[in-house]
C-alpha cells in the first residue's frame, strides 16, 4: 500500500467515522430496490448430492476479466495458527476478477459475477471505479484481460440473467455493461447490511445498478440436512444450485454447476485463494463475518472431500494445481 493511499484511507476513515456517529449504525451497501426472487426450489443438501455423479445439461465457462492486486490481509485470515506457520504476511497479492458464463439448454445464458465493465479499458477516467475510491482500491493495478461488455456483443444469444456470489464492488464492476431489463439474483441480506463503510460503497452500487431492474433476492429455506444455511434448485431441474454460504457477506451465495463433464463449485469470496482453499483458512478483513467464513469453508471443502469429482474455481485465484493461475505460496514471505 502507497503512502498515498494510506493518507488517503486515514482522511476516508475519519470522515466516515464523523458520519458514522451521526447515523448511528451506519447505511446500507445500496438503495437499489429489491423483491423476491422468481426462481429457485428449496431443496436439501441430500437431494443436491444425489444428482452429482450425474452429468447435467448445462455448460460453464470461466473467464479471468482482470489481473489486479489486493492487501494479502483482506484475503486471508493471517492470525490463523496455519498462516504464521507458514510464515505468511500481508503483502500485495496478486488475483484475477472472474465471471462465469452458464449457458442452459431452454433457459439461456447466465452469468455468474460481471467481470469488468468496457470503461476500464475505453474510458478509465469514467469507469465505475473512480477518483478516490478508486485510489483507496489500488484501481491503478487493475489490468483488464477481457471486459462483459465486449464478451457480451460477440455471444450469439442475449444474457437472461444475472446470478450474484455477492455485492462486492470487485464483483459488480460489470454490471453497467449488462443490458437493462436483465434479471439480477443476489443473497438475501446484501443489500440491507448496514456498516459505516457503506458511507462510500453505496455511490458504487447505485451507479452499477442505476438502470436496472430491481434485485431478486433468493429464497433460502433452511437445508434440513444441516449441511448449508440454505439450498436452492435454481432452475426446478437439478442444473443449478444456489447454496447459501454466509460469512464473507451475509448473503454470500456459491453455486453447484452440474455441467456435461460434471460438478463444477462456484466458491464465490467464501475463499479468495489458493492457498487459504488448501489449507482450511478461511478471508481474513475483506470478510464480515470470520467464524462463520470459516464455518462455511470448512462445509465447501467437506463437499469437495466426499464428491471429488467435483471441480472447484475460487473466488480470485484458480486452485493449486490448475493449468493457470496459481499465484500463493506458504514459502513466500
Amino acid at each position: 500500500m502507497t503512502k498515498r493511499t494510506k493518507l488517503i484511507l486515514v482522511a476516508v476513515a475519519a470522515v466516515v467515522l464523523v458520519a458514522g456517529g451521526l447515523v448511528g449504525v451506519g447505511c446500507r451497501p445500496t438503495t437499489h430496490p429489491v423483491k423476491p426472487a422468481d426462481l429457485g426450489t428449496a431443496r436439501s443438501s441430500k437431494e443436491m448430492i444425489a444428482l452429482l455423479d450425474e452429468p447435467g445439461p448445462v455448460t460453464l465457462e470461466t473467464l479471468a476479466s482482470a489481473d489486479w492486486e489486493v492487501p494479502l490481509s483482506g484475503l486471508l485470515n493471517l492470525d490463523h495458527p496455519k498462516a504464521k506457520l507458514a510464515g505468511l504476511v500481508d503483502r500485495p497479492e496478486p488475483i484475477e476478477i472472474y465471471f462465469h458464463a452458464i449457458e442452459h439448454p431452454t433457459r439461456g445464458l447466465f452469468i455468474v459475477d460481471t467481470g469488468v465493465e468496457r470503461a476500464f479499458s475505453d474510458d478509465r477516467e469514467n469507469a465505475i471505479l473512480s477518483g478516490v475510491v478508486a485510489d483507496v482500491m489500488n484501481v491503478e493495478a487493475l489490468v483488464v484481460r477481457q471486459h462483459l461488455g465486449g464478451w457480451l456483443g460477440a455471444q450469439r444469444q442475449p444474457l437472461a440473467g444475472v446470478l450474484m456470489t455477492h455485492l462486492h464492488a470487485d464483483h459488480v464492476t460489470g454490471m453497467r455493461d449488462v443490458p437493462r431489463g436483465t434479471p439480477i439474483y443476489a443473497g438475501p441480506g446484501e443489500t440491507s447490511d448496514r456498516h459505516w463503510q457503506n458511507l462510500f460503497v453505496q455511490p458504487v452500487l447505485d451507479r452499477a445498478f442505476a438502470g436496472h431492474e430491481p434485485i431478486s433476492e433468493w429464497r433460502f429455506s433452511p437445508d434440513p440436512d444441516g449441511v448449508f444455511a440454505g439450498v436452492l434448485d435454481v432452475f426446478g431441474d437439478g442444473s443449478v444450485f444456489a447454496l447459501s454460504t454466509p460469512g464473507h457477506t451475509s448473503g454470500s451465495t456459491s453455486y453447484l454447476v452440474r455441467t456435461t463433464t460434471g460438478p463444477v463449485l462456484l466458491v464465490g469470496d467464501a475463499c479468495h485463494t489458493a492457498w487459504g482453499w488448501e489449507n482450511g483458512v478461511e478471508p481474513g478483513s475483506f470478510s464480515h463475518d470470520r467464524p462463520g467464513s470459516a464455518q462455511t469453508l470448512a462445509a465447501l471443502k467437506q463437499l469437495v472431500s466426499d464428491h471429488p469429482t467435483i471441480q472447484v474455481r475460487l473466488g480470485h485465484q484458480a486452485p493449486q494445481g490448475a493449468a493457470e493461475g496459481e499465484r500463493l505460496s506458504a514459502s513466500a514471505p
